[in-house]
């Protein structure tokens, strides 16, 4: 792993009001690694995810975002910071006014103030990484299926080269098939750009495909995180229904699952 963690969250802790989501919680995220993050409801996978992104301010503890605490960064290094990430969210958070094109383009045009010829290709070519055409820019929203709402959005998360993309339960309301066409697309564009992955999910087959390492989120805190194999050696209620019930073991069963559960190495 490289030196230094592209994300470092240290002694976090959460609360609105009274209520307490994390407390003294750590977690490392390594350069070009697929994380999962997982938990039960009400867990707070979303509310770390909003404190990494800066959104939300912690009761205590720090969070660093490429090796500064991300409060730390203010006015355009703010905006800069924002350019070097991208969100996938679980409905793709389409602007339903725009035509895919400028769905695309739009973070292009905010950022760079490129000439739109430039932006024309820069789409163009978002757009065929996701295995859709100059025609496709054309449509509408409303004109595109579940997973090409999913291959917009990603195009739109990756417009700008991002180094790290969160993805909000990436494979949320797609039918088998298509789950396991945009995984394979997520992996493929992973290997060859090299962009590091937080990824919100509770999907086991997501997670047996993509992940590098897992971190389950469970009493307010990273209560273990590593290769999914480790994750499943930990005793805990959690893991034992999620990992090891029956949806776990068809979907991780190349993770030996039944070994690790009778706890065999």
């Amino acid at each position: 792993m490289d030196a230094l963690p592209i994300i470092d969250v240290e002694h976090l802790t959460t609360a609105f009001g009274t209520h307490v989501v994390h407390e003294n919680l750590d977690l490392k995220v390594w350069p070009k690694e697929i994380l999962a993050l997982v938990g039960g409801s009400g867990s707070g996978k979303t509310t770390l995810l909003r404190q990494i992104l800066g959104l939300d301010k912690p009761r205590s503890g720090e969070v660093k975002v490429f090796g500064r605490p991300v409060h730390d960064y203010v006015g355009p290094e703010r905006i800069a910071l924002t350019h070097r990430w991208g969100m996938l969210f679980q409905a793709g958070a389409l602007f339903s006014a725009l035509p895919v094109f400028d769905n695309v383009a739009l973070p292009l045009r905010e950022v760079h103030h490129l000439p739109e010829d430039l932006i024309r290709d820069v789409v163009l070519m978002r757009l065929s990484w996701m295995g859709l055409t100059s025609r496709d820019a054309a449509l509408m929203p409303s004109d595109l299926s579940g997973g090409m709402i999913k291959r917009v959005a990603l195009a739109r998360a990756l417009a700008l080269d991002p180094e790290l993309l969160f993805l909000d339960e990436p494979t949320a309301g797609l039918d088998p098939q298509r789950s396991d066409e945009f995984v394979e697309l997520i992996k493929t564009l992973h290997h060859e750009l090299g962009f590091t992955v937080v990824m919100v999910t509770h999907d086991l087959d997501t997670i047996g495909a993509l992940a590098t390492r897992v971190a389950v989120l469970a009493e307010k805190k990273v209560l273990v995180e590593g290769t999914i194999e480790q994750v499943m050696q930990t005793k805990h209620p959690f893991i034992e229904s999620f990992f090891h019930g029956e949806r776990g073991e068809r979907a991780l069963g190349q993770f030996d699952t039944k070994e690790v559960k009778n706890g065999k190495s």
